[in-house]
């Protein structure tokens, strides 16, 4: 796996500071859970939230992310225009992003995939199973045949996205609904992976095997070494 990759984990870190039940799971925070997690992989990781100035997302961080990880709620309407038009170009450059849970109603995500990435959900802390739907891929590394997960909150489909260039997971959950839980989009130069499960009330974040995920979901992010497009008006090449 490839090395030395810079990574930011944002989250609105709302739910943590307004609730205890959820500060209790996450004493961090969503992001420093994950951030930990990801740290003793190697990678240089940072963090970034919503009210920090700029949303943490200063130009400086965003030049120096490889992979950019998003957990979203209860505040994409918050999220400033113009911080979206930088992440969004940012992906096109080359950037990786991770989009978590209910991160598919971000306006970033939206705006990439071009769709209202609307969906069906439920509060019951129904049981999920994520089953592999495609072995062998990079994102999926160290996983066997499902992750079982014992409580999560249910998403179910119809799932308002474009085909996923790969499914990577299929849910299955005990009231009976499927979901494609684990989709990755090339969007410029850019890699894209959505990853369903980690509502705020249930530790999911704290599962080595949903970190597992989310560390091989970095790796293949990751931009690799590419020549800069050439766009415009230009000379023909046959003269």
């Amino acid at each position: 796996m490839t090395a030395n990759i810079r990574v930011t984990v944002w989250n609105e870190f709302r739910h943590e500071r307004q609730s205890q039940e959820v500060a209790k799971i996450y004493p961090e925070g969503i992001h420093g859970t994950i951030a930990r997690a990801l740290g003793n992989d190697g990678l240089t990781v940072r963090t970034a939230t919503l009210d920090e100035p700029e949303h943490g997302l200063t130009d400086e961080v965003l030049n120096n992310t490889d992979v950019l990880i998003w957990w979203g709620h209860m505040a994409h309407a918050e999220v400033r225009d113009e911080i979206v038009d930088k992440v969004h170009k940012r992906v096109l450059d080359g950037m990786g992003l991770i989009v978590l849970h209910s991160g598919h109603f971000s306006k970033i995500f939206k705006r990439l995939l071009g769709t209202d990435c609307d969906l069906k959900w439920r509060e019951s802390n129904d049981k999920e199973r994520l089953w592999v739907v495609t072995p062998g891929h990079p994102i999926t590394e160290g996983i066997g045949e499902y992750i079982e997960l014992e409580h999560e909150e249910m998403y179910g489909e119809p799932f308002g996205i474009p085909t996923p260039d790969e499914l990577v997971f299929v849910s299955w959950f005990t009231g009976g609904e499927i979901f494609r839980s684990g989709c990755c989009y090339t969007r410029g130069q850019g890699k894209i992976f959505y990853f369903r499960p980690g509502h705020e009330t249930i530790p999911t974040y704290h599962n080595p095997e949903i970190q597992q995920v989310i560390r091989n979901a970095v790796h293949w992010a990751a931009p690799t070494a590419t020549r800069k497009l050439i766009r415009g008006n230009t000379q023909p090449v046959n003269k």
